[in-house]
């Protein structure tokens, strides 16, 4: 009796490659404290709340051989995902707990405007770069995560830096009206950044306001933000997943997200 030959799987192979080092894990979240900027908005407007954490015991009467804490913090700090529910546009659609987890696994695929975004920290991608990317790279592929890659991580520690605020709001760089459209109406699952939101500074100012939230969300596609170590992803090739927190009926969650990477 003869016995087939094993053939070698797609999860083997990339258990090797890990085990090798043909492929790394690359974490692009950050860091998540009582110091991790959020989101601020103006009056009237209500805001979220950074993260603390509660003792419940600290290996002491209350529990003499664990350590725990309660969390507080909102669904949007630090690195998160928004999910379709967070917005008008989608309030009808999926919560963060509905999202089938295929879409929270795809290729990731980065658009580098670090230079733009430095020189521009007001900087709006329009149709136009979309479609050059696409003119001199092909199609993005079905269920990518687009991830914005603009060097604003660097900030990521000193809040005020990072929201780049003046008497107008803040500055940092995002998608134009016509630029979201374009996303909204794309083959991604979703769109990641660096900055705090998935928006501009500004886009409180454009029409519709927050247009990336609006049509995005609205298309049943998601938002990631507060990236990192993007600077360690290749234009293409890596694959990245997401990791939220399944909240029933929650509008998002602080997620963490790891890209594989080939070496």
């Amino acid at each position: 009796m003869t016995t087939a030959p094993s053939t070698t799987t797609a999860l083997d192979g990339l258990l090797t490659a890990l085990a090798t080092g043909a492929a790394t894990v690359v974490d692009l979240t950050a860091p998540l404290s009582s110091e991790t900027p959020i989101l601020q908005l103006p009056e009237p407007f209500a805001n979220t709340i950074p993260l603390s954490l509660e003792t419940v015991s600290d290996f002491d009467a209350d529990g003499p051989f664990w350590g725990w804490h309660n969390i507080h913090t909102g669904e949007h700090t630090g690195t998160h995902l928004d999910a379709p529910t967070h917005w008008a546009t989608g309030r009808d659609g999926l919560s963060v707990d509905q999202i089938p987890p295929a879409r929270l696994v795809g290729p990731a695929v980065i658009i580098d405007f670090t230079a733009e975004a430095e020189a521009n920290p007001d900087l709006l991608l329009g149709p136009e770069h979309f479609e050059a990317y696409v003119a001199e790279h092909g199609p993005l592929p079905e269920g990518a995560w687009l991830l914005f890659r603009t060097g604003w991580s660097k900030f990521s520690r000193d809040a005020e830096a990072f929201a780049n605020a003046d008497e107008n709001g803040p500055h940092t760089p995002g998608v134009s009206a016509e630029g979201a459209q374009w996303l909204a109406a794309s083959s991604i699952s979703g769109f990641g950044v660096e900055t705090v939101g998935i928006d501009a500074g500004q886009a409180g100012g454009l029409e519709p306001p927050f247009p990336v939230h609006h049509f995005l969300l609205g298309a049943d596609k998601y938002g990631l933000t507060q990236l990192q170590n993007l600077d360690r992803l290749p234009r293409t090739g890596a694959v990245i997943v997401v990791a939220p927190l399944p909240i029933v009926g929650g509008t998002g969650s602080p997620a963490r997200a790891l890209a594989i990477v080939p070496a």
